[in-house]
């Protein structure tokens, strides 16, 4: 059975390494430190560590791999080839050569389309109709390696992030258990990528989740898929911040209405932006919880006919 050292770290990750479990010698899981997270700021353990130590494995938290001690620990595991998936960390060549059989990603795009840390967004972003997940040859590049395989998924109407990258990972794993047993035994001849056709996807900020409504409707319904479950699409009502859970375009809305003025249409509460309108179905008002747009006007007298904007 052949010695595999995984690295990865969200959820995304997870099915990979719980695949890798029952057909490979994993030596070593490598994933990110324990962070601070929710409102009390206690370190929560990374998906991948709770996943790997429920199946009994060892793992490894560093706060880097640029260090010798790092590279020492992952050489003492001795793996014929390392896994990658969504770790956190751009390799450096020292690590990338220590496999015989190099270091293999599972990425969540079609590469070349969507190089980066935040691609299931950027296809949300794109309106891209079709996905999927690439199992790729690692090299000193961002996600520019030679191509082993890919499979597509497609992207539903409804689809956030988190629907669509929670299918991607299953997809991933399976992808993943067709494709290494033929690369290690040398069956497969990388394909390069074709650069010239290569999008990036940069990672996420928080102030990304801002709406600025002179954009028009399908765009901004498109971020209010992509950034959900992260940072949110928002913007701002008498001074407080106000989350778009989920949104529609109002069909054949040509108001000349300002973007941003909350109005009635026949389809519902919708807010006018720089083309079409944006139709209102599930908000969070700050330090509320979230609710449909009917239940949330019923609560919040005035909301029709004023205008969002920024937090000033």
């Amino acid at each position: 059975m052949e010695r595999v050292v995984f690295m990865g770290t969200p959820e995304f990750a997870v099915p990979s390494l719980r695949a890798l479990a029952g057909h490979y010698e994993v030596a070593l899981v490598v994933t990110q430190p324990d962070r601070p997270a929710g409102r009390s700021r206690a370190p929560r353990p990374p998906a991948v560590k709770v996943a790997a130590q429920a199946l009994g494995m060892q793992v490894y938290q560093p706060d880097s791999l640029r260090g010798p001690e790092a590279v020492a620990r992952l050489e003492a595991a001795q793996p014929e080839v390392i896994v990658v998936a969504a770790y956190g960390e751009i390799l450096r060549q020292n690590v990338l050569s220590l496999p015989p059989r190099g270091c293999v990603n599972v990425h969540a795009s079609l590469l070349p389309r969507h190089r980066g840390a935040a691609p299931v967004a950027a296809a949300i972003l794109a309106g891209d109709e079709v996905t999927g997940v690439t199992i790729m040859l690692m090299d000193a590049g961002m996600d520019t390696g030679p191509i082993l395989a890919r499979a597509q998924e497609s992207i539903r109407p409804d689809d956030t992030t988190g629907t669509l990258t929670a299918r991607l990972a299953e997809l991933g794993a399976r992808t993943l258990l067709e494709t290494l047993p033929r690369w290690l035994a040398g069956e497969i001849e990388p394909q390069p990528q074709d650069s010239s056709q290569a999008t990036y996807a940069p990672r996420i900020t928080k102030e990304d989740g801002l709406i600025d409504w002179a954009e028009p409707a399908e765009v901004i319904e498109r971020k209010v898929r992509a950034f959900d479950p992260w940072p949110g699409a928002y913007s701002y009502w008498q001074g407080r911040r106000l989350r778009i859970v989920s949104a529609g375009v109002v069909a054949g809305w040509c108001g000349g209405e300002e973007p941003g003025t909350v109005l009635e249409t026949a389809q519902g509460v919708a807010v006018a932006t720089g083309g079409g309108a944006l139709l209102l179905r599930e908000l969070q008002l700050e330090g509320r919880c979230c609710v449909g747009c009917a239940e949330f006007l019923r609560g919040q007298r005035g909301f029709v006919g004023s205008v969002l904007g920024s937090a000033d």
